[in-house]
């Protein structure tokens, strides 16, 4: 034990033999391949949604900038947003044990002082801080997106998205800052030499102990250690992208272990109809009714008139945000396309669309596609799932269905639609 005396800015109080540049190298090195693909990907989840498509669908209105990359998200392949955002959520979860362990390896350095020996140093010593901050606001926020659905002190897309630029920056200057001595460390394991000792930082303040305790693991028993819970949490969490046995296995994920039922609607859902207000008086068939709006007027439809049209198929999976997803389930309705037709568009030339839900709760209770996904011809406002009706929770009387869209533009409990410039 370090003495009573010994503050925790003192090298002295650190005394675990563990610690040390090839430890905190190794970690480091995974997290700068699985940070930057988190950063990527979680990227490419807010392009999915489409944000300078319309102000509904914007969560971020003030973004200015960091809204550079933005493109028209694609309807091909249309297990598209299953990958990336199952890869995101995943590969987060799976991240934590080495995010501690790097934490933890490097935080003596948090107590070293001065603060600032040079420029250098300064930048650092701040980029560390934006760091570790940041690190544990998204990792923590994103945790609790996923587990506890959406229950912030305000909104997670603006949080998440706005404290992701803020850590990536921090990112990169420490990456550039310190990348070379990692690089450096790795080499000179690989040769049989040990690691130097921090090259440019604090030569009086080492990782490695000057007064180290009795070891109990040895540096790659906890890099073992660490890496067996990755995978814990890995083999704990994936399934839920997937259908079947290996859903099960999902076992830390909300949406994992057995499906909500069986038969023709017994697959994941997100939102019940209870939960967003949703009454049966509403939806039922001789009360609810589409409604159609674009430049040869308004058109209201019944679900019987909306059977009576060309019915079409398509096989499309449900993405969400929160990383889980079903397999394909074989969806039946009305092409988007054709019914912009009814309100005087060529179906080739079918515009953007706005939907709106009969939902009172919750979030997208209006959401907006594109042209391009009104035009795919998978695109459909769906009545049937798996050979009969859509049940309650899955939308009836009728809910949207796109290719690789993620799961809250595919809106349920549809009321209204109009087309046209948004």
């Amino acid at each position: 034990m370090p003495r009573l005396h010994t503050p925790p800015t003192s090298p002295r109080f650190w005394r675990s033999p563990v610690r040390g540049p090839w430890f905190t190298s190794v970690l480091g090195v995974v997290l700068l391949g699985g940070i930057t693909a988190l950063f990527m990907t979680g990227l490419l989840s807010y392009a999915a949604y489409n944000p300078d498509l319309s102000p509904v669908n914007d969560k971020t209105p003030d973004k200015g900038l960091l809204g550079f990359y933005l493109f028209a998200w694609p309807t091909h392949p249309s297990w598209l947003y299953r990958l990336t955002q199952g890869v995101h959520v995943t590969l987060g979860i799976t991240l934590i044990p080495v995010l501690l362990a790097k934490l933890w390896s490097v935080v003596p350095k948090l107590f070293a002082l001065p603060p600032a020996r040079s420029l250098t140093h300064a930048l650092e010593r701040i980029s560390l801080l934006l760091l570790v901050g940041g690190v544990l606001f998204e990792f923590v926020t994103g945790v609790l997106n996923v587990q506890l659905d959406y229950l912030f002190p305000g909104s997670f897309y603006p949080l998440h998205f706005y404290g992701a630029w803020v850590f990536f920056a921090a990112f990169l200057v420490h990456v550039v800052l310190r990348a070379p001595a990692a690089v450096r460390n790795l080499r000179r394991m690989r040769a049989g030499e040990g690691p130097e000792e921090e090259a440019g930082g604090e030569p009086d303040f080492p990782l490695v102990s000057p007064r180290p305790a009795e070891p109990t693991v040895s540096r790659r028993g906890a890099l073992w250690f660490v890496g067996g819970g990755s995978l814990l949490l890995f083999g704990t969490t994936a399934g839920q992208s997937f259908d079947g046995p290996l859903r099960r296995t999902a076992l830390l994920a909300p949406h994992g272990g057995a499906d909500p039922g069986s038969g023709p609607g017994g697959f994941q859902i997100n939102k019940t109809a209870a939960s967003r207000g949703i009454s049966a008086r509403e939806t039922h068939e001789d009360v609810w009714r589409l409604v159609l709006t674009g430049p040869a007027g308004t058109v209201r439809l019944s679900r019987v008139e909306l059977l009576e049209l060309p019915l079409h198929s398509s096989a499309l999976p449900i993405a969400c945000v929160e990383g889980w997803s079903t397999g394909d389930q074989w969806w039946r309705g009305v092409r988007l396309r054709e019914l912009a037709v009814l309100v005087g568009y060529d179906g080739d030339a079918a515009p953007d669309v706005m939907v709106e839900s009969l939902q009172r709760r919750g979030a997208f209770r209006r959401a907006a596609l594109r042209s391009n996904q009104v035009r795919d011809p998978r695109s459909l406002l769906a009545l049937d799932v798996n050979g009969e009706p859509l049940t309650p929770d899955h939308g009836y009387p009728a809910r949207i269905i796109v290719p690789a869209a993620p799961g809250v533009l595919n809106t349920k409990w549809v009321a209204r639609m109009t087309f046209g410039d948004l």
